[in-house]
């Protein structure tokens, strides 16, 4: 059996980030990460899949040095996001949030990032391992706390503290919980916890991607379902990640078809994840373009399955971890990315980072306390907005947009809430309403899993 200080479960940004400042901080650290291929990476890695956008502030949050990513990792520098409604739209060119980086955000290649945050981890000492998969932790809290992560292959390591950064499927982290918390895999169930992601590469004309190569693009009140929308990603060589992300298990029935524009009449189920994107594209631009033959498919080099990917994102509200164990858990496994702003690696890093450097200092009690405060604003604003438009059809996304708009003309900054209360009465409801949920979570109220909860 082998003795370290650390041993981190999954090698995402939130693993790398924690395997990487646990090294840094004088621990000897070994992370194991179960690989899956892809096309647009050589060897094995994580599952390097989300939409892959940093917003300005992100980068801070991350505390992300973007002059030291390598060639090839950032793919569109961007002025702005669009939000379309079914009639309207609105355009945002800046997030409202004091940020260090100069720019509204980039885009970049998740796979060839991945490897970047890898390599920090290796360079400050930290022993990666890929395609090792985790079957079994067993911790003993007799006069302290170990635990003997035992491989697939039959190894074994003895660590004094355990980072659980198995992303939004969980399928370590609830196994652990589950030790201190009876109903731990009930509460964070996938199904019921994460939405399903899926989203294709495909290759646009030059016309099209000349108009849109320096912004994202989201179309809400398209299709049906709690934060379920499409979106468009630039990134090079006229190339755009194209997408959606919607909750699982609904039921078409519980939805008026003639309202979404995604939706047909004949539709016996909701639609997979690849007809709604050939109609999304078809309603955008079939009137001047063959879709599949003018946007096709790129198949190779791109994404894990021909130019595919489909993959979780979490929908749920984040845990606290049971620090007296010696175990925390970040990133997606925590649920701290999120469904409604599409993913969240610069969350996932920073959770990583800070678990990371109070396990190797011996202080992980500091880290639930330290995490929200971190992150409690971001985790605060996503948390709130979602629940504002969690019943909202698709007239409620034309009304919001209108607002918005109108907002963004007369404010003098980018605080697109606070100017909505003087664009006349749905602005002040908007704002009314964004207030009330951010007060319903204030003081930490957000957490999905208390500290306390654990039995240890």
């Amino acid at each position: 059996m082998q003795r370290v200080d650390v041993a981190v479960v999954g090698g995402g940004p939130a693993g790398s980030s924690a395997a990487r400042a646990a090294a840094e901080n004088g621990a000897d650290v070994v992370l194991f990460e179960k690989g899956v291929p892809r096309a647009d990476r050589e060897e094995l890695g994580p599952d390097s899949t989300d939409a892959a956008g940093f917003l300005d502030y992100w980068v801070d949050i991350a505390q992300l040095d973007v002059d030291d990513l390598p060639g090839g990792v950032v793919q569109q520098e961007l002025d702005g996001a669009r939000f379309v409604g079914p009639s309207d739209d609105v355009y945002i060119d800046q997030t409202g949030v004091e940020s260090s980086h100069d720019g509204f955000g980039f885009t970049f290649q998740r796979a060839r990032f991945d490897d970047y945050l890898r390599g920090r981890a290796e360079d400050a000492g930290a022993d990666y391992r890929v395609g090792r998969s985790v079957t079994n932790v067993e911790t003993d809290l007799d006069g302290g706390h170990t635990h003997v992560v035992t491989l697939a292959n039959g190894d074994e390591f003895e660590a004094d503290y355990l980072v659980l950064a198995d992303g939004p499927q969980r399928q370590v982290t609830m196994r652990v919980l589950d030790e201190y918390l009876d109903d731990a895999s009930q509460r964070l169930s996938p199904p019921e916890n994460n939405h399903i992601a899926y989203q294709e590469y495909r290759r646009f004309p030059d016309e099209v991607f000349e108009d849109l190569k320096d912004e994202i693009v989201f179309w809400w009140g398209w299709m049906p379902g709690e934060t379920a929308y499409p979106w468009v990603f630039p990134n090079a060589d006229n190339v755009c990640r194209v997408g959606l992300t919607m909750p699982i298990g609904m039921d078409i029935d519980d939805f008026d078809k003639s309202e979404w524009r995604l939706l047909r009449e004949e539709d016996e189920r909701i639609p997979q994840g690849k007809v709604y994107i050939r109609r999304l594209l078809e309603e955008v631009y079939g009137d001047e373009y063959d879709v599949e033959e003018d946007f096709p498919v790129v198949d190779e080099g791109y994404g894990k399955s021909k130019g595919t990917e489909t993959y979780a994102i979490s929908s749920t509200r984040p845990i606290d971890s049971p620090t007296a164990a010696g175990i925390a858990v970040v990133g997606g496994a925590m649920g701290t990315t999120s469904a409604f702003h599409e993913g969240g690696d610069h969350v996932a890093m920073r959770t990583g980072a800070l678990a990371g450097e109070f396990a190797a200092e011996g202080t992980l009690s500091k880290y639930n306390d330290a995490w929200k405060e971190a992150i409690g604003k971001e985790i605060l604003r996503n948390v709130a907005m979602a629940e504002v438009v969690e019943d909202f059809v698709p007239e409620d996304w034309d009304r919001t947009f209108g607002v918005v708009d109108r907002a963004l003309r007369e404010a003098d900054s980018g605080s697109v809430i606070k100017a909505a209360r003087s664009v006349g009465l749905d602005g002040l409801r908007l704002y009314k309403d964004y207030k009330q949920a951010k007060l319903r979570f204030r003081k930490a109220k957000y957490v999905k899993i208390q500290e306390s909860e654990y039995s240890i």
